[in-house]
């Protein structure tokens, strides 16, 4: 369930006043006694990323992952699960491990809450935005710990937000304090909880050191593989996935590309474990693109098709089951507890040797330069007409380009920046090719598995060949613009 909700902080003796908002009607709901009890690990992993996890009173527990957004309208997802108090539920515990880690999960606070709630409704009856004034007593170890006033609006699905705005000002003029994004538990636990989580991506300052620029790269992405893990667990949204795996195979990359500033083994090691997590997240990603590309092309066929199009989903549908189900067991291993712990050791303490401290600006651009010159090399060797798997190749030593002059951005500026956008072209370009081979190989194999989807089959393979027939014819233009002499200046 997304909430999408802005709270207010409120004095001990605020009343909620009428906030009818133009043709919007109000409806006075009943007041509800809620009691919770969060947990958390000792050092408040959870807590400190945004993340909660809560068991209330005839409502089971829930999992709130951390809020989205830059503005005052808050965004977060909230998981449930049914079970007693006395026990986490596995699914739960298994959502939120990749911020607890190994650390153990204890009680660490008590709401109880007073809440009075009214919901403003269309001329239909449905409910825009609910509004509810939270009375909230704190309890830590045996007894109480504070209490404290918050205003909360939740807005329906579907609702505008610009309704918000005339809610506020009817709210402050009655007496409500400032728009806050710090959570009830966060109220409760005190300066502990305001503390940093234990990845922070920070982009480096002006005119960053080098040791500085390969920290920030790294760091970049353990918190996004961090933030995405979630998301994967859930598998509702493919781009979670997309994400998670693009993390682990941007931090392999750039242990690649700056590996001689950093201590060989640590590297080598730490790469292998990045291998096989990205495989395992690779496996059902591929699976996610080919269900992507049969919905697109599918829509270019006639409604006649509809039975066999049923059934290639349903052997896709199958066979991310299948994938998705190895995935979960990989991630439910202490194998990946120990990577997790081993990439946030890395963003806060880089295995740097001496000597990364001493290296100059000019040194570290000759480390991007050694993937663009390996890129250059391997398309001098390739054939007048080169194979697929050959122009794949290009394709993953473009990625790498792209993926070092991105990482040195911040110490060069715009023109780095460009430069990796042409990369990224190049990149697209040839992905486009392999995304288009892959399916239509699957194809021909459901083809020959399933005589009844053949025809449809050969149909939608036909437009894989037109798409990867593009690709091959566009792929060169996209190299000449990479390699122009004014779009590497900087290098």
């Amino acid at each position: 369930m997304l909430e999408r909700e802005l709270k207010l902080n409120a004095p001990v003796d605020f009343r909620l006043p009428d906030l009818s908002v133009g043709e919007l009607g109000v409806v006075v709901g009943s007041w509800r006694y809620l009691d919770a009890v969060y947990y958390d690990t000792a050092d408040l992993r959870l807590t400190r990323w945004g993340c909660s996890l809560r068991h209330r009173t005839n409502e089971g527990w829930a999992v709130k992952l951390p809020p989205t957004g830059e503005g005052n309208l808050q965004e977060r997802l909230e998981v449930r699960f049914a079970g007693g108090w006395d026990q986490i539920p596995s699914a739960a515990q298994a959502l939120v491990r990749v911020y607890a880690r190994r650390a153990p999960i204890q009680q660490i606070a008590r709401l109880r809450t007073v809440r009075k709630p009214l919901f403003l409704i269309d001329r239909l009856g449905t409910s825009v935005a609910e509004i509810v004034d939270d009375d909230v007593s704190t309890y830590r170890g045996r007894g109480p710990a504070g209490r404290f006033r918050e205003i909360e609006i939740e807005l329906a699905e579907g609702a505008d937000a610009e309704i918000l705005e005339e809610i506020v000002l009817g709210l402050r003029a009655a007496g409500a304090g400032s728009i806050t994004r710090t959570s009830k538990l966060a109220r409760a636990l005190g300066t502990v909880a305001f503390q940093d989580a234990d990845v922070v991506a920070v982009e480096p300052g002006d005119d960053p050191g080098v040791g500085e620029v390969v920290e920030a790269a790294i760091v970049r992405s353990v918190h996004r593989f961090i933030v995405h893990m979630p998301g994967v667990q859930i598998g509702e949204d493919p781009e979670a996935l997309h994400q998670a795996r693009v993390a682990t195979r941007r931090l392999r990359s750039d242990l690649r590309t700056f590996g001689p500033l950093l201590d060989e083994s640590w590297v080598a090691s730490l790469r292998e474990e990045l291998r096989w997590m990205g495989s395992a997240l690779g496996t059902v990603r591929d699976v996610d693109v080919l269900w992507l590309r049969l919905e697109a092309t599918s829509q270019k066929l006639p409604a006649g098709n509809l039975y066999p199009l049923r059934v290639m989903k349903t052997m896709l549908n199958a066979a991310h089951k299948e994938r998705r189900a190895a995935l979960l067991e990989a991630v439910d291993q202490d194998r990946y507890l120990e990577l997790l712990d081993r990439m946030v050791d890395a963003a806060n303490h880089p295995r740097l040797l001496p000597s990364a401290q001493r290296t100059s600006r000019e040194a570290l651009l000759e480390l991007v330069r050694a993937p663009f010159e390996r890129l250059m090399q391997t398309t001098r060797e390739l054939p007048a007409a080169p194979a697929d798997p050959d122009l794949h190749r290009i394709r993953i030593r473009a990625k790498r380009v792209r993926y070092a002059a991105e990482a040195v951005a911040p110490m060069v500026g715009k023109k780095a920046v460009r430069f990796a956008a042409a990369a990224a072209a190049l990149q697209d370009t040839l992905g486009e090719l392999q995304d288009a081979a892959v399916a239509h190989a699957w194809l021909s194999q459901a083809a020959q598995l399933h005589p009844a989807v053949a025809f449809t089959a050969g149909q939608l393979a036909g437009f894989e060949l037109i798409r990867a027939e593009s690709a091959r014819a566009g792929w060169r233009a996209a190299w000449r613009e990479l390699k122009r002499s004014k779009l590497r200046s900087w290098m």
